[in-house]
């Protein structure tokens, strides 16, 4: 533990000016709290802003069990969120099955990984200016490109989880232990910050030193170009936008598009597609690859490239980017009214709405036991009683539904006939009539 005094500044208002202009009033605060000094002034800044805006402010503490003193950290941090009176969550997790990425890498993605899954509208966390010198070099030495380069946002809006927020980054270290020493704030430290095997340790002790001694404000001048990196990754986001009008259709990509472009322009859309489908960014070597492939492909190539658990695939001239999913071998489940049935294995979701005049008829439906099936490869069914009867092969292919997409494709059966196929077909003699009572199925796919 540590304690000191010293002068204050006008802290708490400068966070609270660059809150207040980002996060709506009554909007729920989530603060990553590790219980080393960032994290601890961070803490006492909102609680004494957090009322004024009517905001909801919890913290919480990820025990990564790696440290001897990691239950006395979490025990520190539970004292200290009780004397605020601001609640406290611990989440334990285990590095153990993520050990072959380094121990600092495992944490911070568990880290991360325990952020995101908790239901608020904004996370704070207790990055610095200094956190972003270091972070901005760190990049650069690892061959980042200009996202890379553009370190970590003051803001960044999510909308898949909740948004990021780091009101400190314009404030530096040293304020921040003067701060801590005025108030008379303890903290804890941890040993492993001083350990120079990490990379980032090694930066912060023995190359930062010597760097300020030649360039005493780089700290301010590193900020400043991860600004302008900021910017420049800013205006390839809103290139790619400008060439997605064109190259994205329904969350594919189309492949003749993407030759219609510079490999620089090509890169940055295809880069952009895999950020809009969730998907992690490869490297730039791994990337280039993709668009080769991707340009050099036959118009009937079905490629299939796989990185870090996703696959682009290219099926009729689209490029398509999904996780690797596993059908299950067989399933059977018997449908007794839900409005949803979740399938099991990577099958996804099988939704049932009510509707008037169009969908399955109820009363059809009614006549024998209705199930739920995996695809076995064999079945046929009539879309048109005035056609014959057409082999789901056929159907699939003729709807351009990808060959990964039909083994996952859920089947509706009522007394063992085929029924409907979600967004591909329904049987002519199950299809609703004017006025009656129907149900219309909808299919959504597993998101991983």
């Amino acid at each position: 533990m540590a304690n000191s005094r010293k002068s204050s500044s006008n802290l708490a208002e400068r966070v609270a000016d660059a809150l207040s202009s980002v996060v709506p009033r009554g909007s729920s605060l989530l603060l990553g709290l590790s219980g080393g000094v960032d994290s601890v002034v961070l803490l006492h800044l909102l609680a004494q802003i957090f009322p004024r805006f009517s905001w909801r402010l919890r913290a919480l503490h990820v025990h990564h069990g790696i440290s001897p003193h990691a239950d006395e950290w979490a025990l520190f941090c539970s004292e200290l969120c009780a004397q605020l009176s601001i609640p406290l969550q611990i989440e334990h997790v285990d590095i153990t099955p993520l050990r072959e990425m380094g121990i600092e890498a495992a944490a911070r993605q568990l880290r991360h990984a325990a952020l995101a899954r908790q239901e608020v509208d904004f996370i704070a966390l207790a990055h610095h200016r200094d956190d972003q010198a270091e972070t901005l070099l760190l990049q650069l030495l690892r061959g980042a490109g200009v996202r890379g380069a553009a370190a970590m946002p003051r803001l960044k809006l999510r909308h898949d989880a909740a948004s990021l927020l780091r009101p400190l980054l314009e404030a530096g270290r040293t304020e921040l232990e003067a701060y801590a020493r005025e108030h008379g704030l303890r903290w804890v430290e941890d040993d492993s910050n001083r350990d120079v095997s990490y990379p980032r340790n090694f930066l912060r002790h023995r190359v930062l030193p010597l760097l300020e001694q030649r360039f005493p404000s780089y700290r301010t001048t590193l900020a400043r170009s991860a600004s302008h990196f900021a910017e420049a990754a800013t205006l390839l986001d809103e290139l790619a936008a400008q060439d997605a009008i064109v190259a994205l259709e329904d969350e594919r990509l189309s492949v003749a598009a993407l030759r219609q472009l510079s490999e620089a322009r090509g890169k940055n859309l295809l880069r952009y597609f895999l950020q809009l489908c969730g998907a992690p960014i490869p490297d730039s070597s791994r990337l280039a690859e993709m668009l080769r492939q991707l340009c050099c492909a036959r118009q009937d190539a079905q490629l299939c490239v796989s990185w870090r658990g996703w696959q682009l695939r290219c099926y009729r001239g689209y490029a398509y980017v999904l996780p690797v999913v596993s059908p299950a071998r067989d399933f059977s489940i018997a449908w007794r009214g839900e409005a949803e049935v979740a399938l099991p294995g990577s099958h996804g979701v099988l939704s049932f709405t009510p509707a008037t005049g169009r969908g399955i008829s109820r009363e059809k439906l009614a006549e024998g036991q209705v199930l739920i099936r995996a695809r076995h490869g064999s079945e046929t069914l009539q879309p048109d009683a005035a056609r014959p009867r057409r082999t789901l092969r056929n159907l699939l292919q003729e709807h351009g539904v990808p060959p990964w997409q039909r083994e996952l494709l859920p089947l509706l059966f009522c007394a063992d006939e085929l029924v409907c196929v979600p967004g591909v077909a329904l049987a002519a003699g199950y299809q609703a009539k004017a006025g009656e009572q129907g149900v219309v199925l909808g299919w959504r796919q597993a998101v991983i």
